[in-house]
């Protein structure tokens, strides 16, 4: 790419962040950067200084010595809001929630994708394709239900099987997330021993897997009360894109919900989120994805149908932008009855874009120890059983998805659920089951024909 179309694409990405995504997440929540120029014997520099750092999986991927030009955004791992407590430990726990609701759309063809969220099944397809080595029983339904209980497992899951949906950092140093060995068992005692200074203090604490588990129930409980809080007022948090009771507030694969369902139960308890907490947020703009990929797929076709007759309409459907107030202004139709028109097709596939980006975004909370005297009613604190923290949330990874990505979204779509319907469902059915029972004797009768 030329110079130019760099600085473009840069500009786009901050205009996306400054007026579309901080409508949605709050003034406080999102960062969008500035674009920088760059002197290039400081850009080449610095590439040949952190190539022995990247992980192996990035080691792929260039990095423009070319252009010059770069986005200069704040380093999330430290607290955004105060000065006053940076020369404090800071402990920073990066997590990417991904999709916190079930479809409810009606042009669904597979009623399991009304049963089981798409992250539980991907698990599956991941596993089998080599990408990790075990399923993770981290279900994102309970992340976002609110309910403390069901947060607290789900975060206990995230810890066990990170993958590359948790990250903790300490002092701008990552202390515990996925190796790219991909194996993930991460070493708890390991993490214990760096949390123990900022949970236990005065160090009254013996060592020993007990101490281990309370320390990590002490981070586990901090990290749901800082996702809890509300700390920004913002318009999209009065916009309402769906009612949530309108989907399922459960997934049936959720470890948590098979054992209520062992144990008898059968009612999921889900308290909803604040309306003024990111998770909520991040919820609401992930169900501007109203009409599931199968609907959205023949709405996308409309759209490259009308572009393949007229080229030149490209820039004013603003397809790649500008991401100004009247992109974001289309973006409140929530309307779902397609009257037919090139219209109503491009605002679906602009929503299913923005819900997309939020499935895909992270939450940093930074979390810094403060003295009671320091916790003034300004800033938020949220306590644990010895401790007190000064914190700040943020949200990023907010770049728009593509446009051109929609039909990729849709064979993965499909690959996700036929892989679950034959390999784990098919294992799962009470009927096939009881007839392959584990250790039992059985007997094959053969009759003459």
């Amino acid at each position: 790419q030329t110079s130019e179309e760099i600085l473009h694409h840069l500009q786009n990405i901050v205009d996306f962040g400054k007026h579309v995504m901080k409508q949605f997440f709050g003034e406080n929540y999102v960062h969008h950067g500035e674009i920088v120029q760059l002197p290039l014997d400081f850009i080449r520099q610095l590439c040949l200084k952190i190539q022995p750092e990247r992980p192996e999986s990035r080691c792929d991927k260039d990095m423009d010595t070319l252009s010059g030009y770069a986005m200069c955004l704040p380093n999330l791992t430290r607290l955004q809001t105060y000065r006053f407590v940076e020369h404090r430990p800071i402990l920073c726990i990066e997590i990417k929630p991904k999709c916190g609701f079930i479809p409810f759309s009606s042009h669904v063809s597979q009623e399991i994708k009304h049963k089981v969220c798409r992250y539980c099944m991907h698990q599956h397809l991941k596993v089998a394709n080599g990408k990790w080595k075990r399923p993770s029983k981290y279900c994102p339904l309970d992340l976002f239900s609110g309910n403390k209980q069901r947060m607290h497992f789900a975060l206990k899951n995230l810890l066990q099987e990170a993958q590359n949906n948790l990250k903790i950092f300490k002092n701008g140093e990552l202390i515990y997330g996925c190796k790219d060995d991909q194996d993930s068992v991460s070493d708890w005692n390991e993490l214990a021993r760096h949390l123990k200074p900022f949970f236990f203090p005065s160090n009254g604490l013996v060592s020993g897997p007990h101490c281990t588990r309370t320390i990590v129930k002490e981070l586990i409980h901090v990290i749901t009360m800082a996702l809890l809080s509300s700390t920004d007022a913002c318009r999209a948090g009065d916009m309402r894109t769906v009612p949530i009771s309108q989907g399922r507030s459960y997934c049936e694969a959720s470890a948590f919900n098979k054992e209520l369902v062992r144990n008898g139960k059968h009612k999921l308890e889900s308290s909803g989120l604040p309306r003024g907490c990111l998770l909520y947020k991040t919820l609401q703009a992930q169900m501007l994805d109203m009409l599931d990929i199968e609907g959205l797929y023949p709405l996308y076709n409309r759209v490259e149908q009308y572009l393949e007759e007229f080229p030149e309409e490209r820039s004013t459907l603003q397809i790649d932008g500008p991401y100004n107030e009247a992109f974001y202004e289309k973006l409140l139709d929530l309307s779902t009855e397609d009257d037919g028109t090139v219209a109503f097709a491009l605002t679906k596939v602009q929503q299913y874009r923005i819900a997309m980006t939020a499935k895909d975004c992270s939450i940093m909370i930074a979390l810094s120890p403060c003295l009671q005297d320091e916790c003034s009613e300004q800033r938020p604190v949220v306590l644990a059983s010895k401790s007190r923290f000064t914190f700040s949330v943020s949200v990023l990874d907010l770049d728009l998805k593509p446009y051109e990505s929609i039909p990729h979204q849709y064979k993965l779509d499909g690959k996700i659920v036929n892989y679950y319907l034959k390999n784990v469902q098919a294992k799962d059915d009470p009927v096939m089951s009881s007839l392959f029972k584990e250790n039992e004797d059985c007997t094959l009768v053969l009759h003459k024909v």
